[in-house]
């Protein structure tokens, strides 16, 4: 679950070595076009709690065109797959700094809970560019805060896509208590908090 959160001390970044995407496979699925955009080859992984809220709070935001749900990997000691996100972005209509401070308040960024080799709290960066805007996004965001995060850049190294069932998952289960739970708190604060990037769930 999310909660309203302020951060003050280091993050807990680990420089990325950008070493490509190995191992990497592009079998997401199409999740939704906001509206025309001419350059979404952009993208970044993302992850830090439950794949299926990730999704679905991406989903919800203009200026992303894709997202493929399933289990992230980086390079060695953090090679252990993870659940996350990647997201294809237009940075010309949500900056990649919009997409992590989002990511940051809509999962538990700042707990080191007995979970975390599931939900491994992390920004994915596929260049080497990407990694020095996360870790300044990071340290901009410290410095009006007063919790320390667990979230880390690393290198996007491999995806391993969830099976087609759990795939847009919000979607195909708008309303059961999961999703009341877990996904609709976080839309909401989408919905108050970021109005200007949200769009609002699809249907099915």
């Amino acid at each position: 679950q999310s909660t309203r959160t302020t951060w003050s001390v280091t993050p807990a970044v680990i420089p990325a070595t950008t070493r490509g995407p190995a191992g990497y496979c592009p079998n997401g699925r199409l999740m939704r076009s906001h509206e025309p955009t001419g350059n979404l080859n952009e993208k970044v992984g993302l992850g830090g709690g439950c794949h299926w809220c990730t999704e679905a709070v991406f989903t919800t935001l203009r200026g992303v065109g894709r997202i493929e749900q399933g289990f992230i990997c980086s390079a060695p000691p953090h090679d252990t797959f993870s659940e996350g996100v990647v997201v294809y972005f237009d940075p010309e209509i949500i900056r990649l700094a919009d997409l992590i401070e989002i990511h940051l308040q809509t999962h538990a960024s700042t707990s080191q809970h007995a979970l975390r080799n599931k939900y491994r709290s992390a920004v994915y960066v596929c260049s080497p560019q990407q990694a020095r805007e996360a870790t300044a996004v990071l340290g901009k965001l410290l410095q009006v805060s007063n919790k320390p995060l667990v979230t880390r850049v690393l290198d996007f190294a491999g995806l391993k896509s969830s099976e087609p069932k759990f795939l847009r998952y919000f979607q195909k289960n708008s309303g059961n208590q999961f999703c009341e739970r877990y996904i609709d708190p976080k839309l909401e604060r989408l919905r108050t908090d970021y109005a200007r990037f949200f769009v609002g769930p699809a249907s099915e």
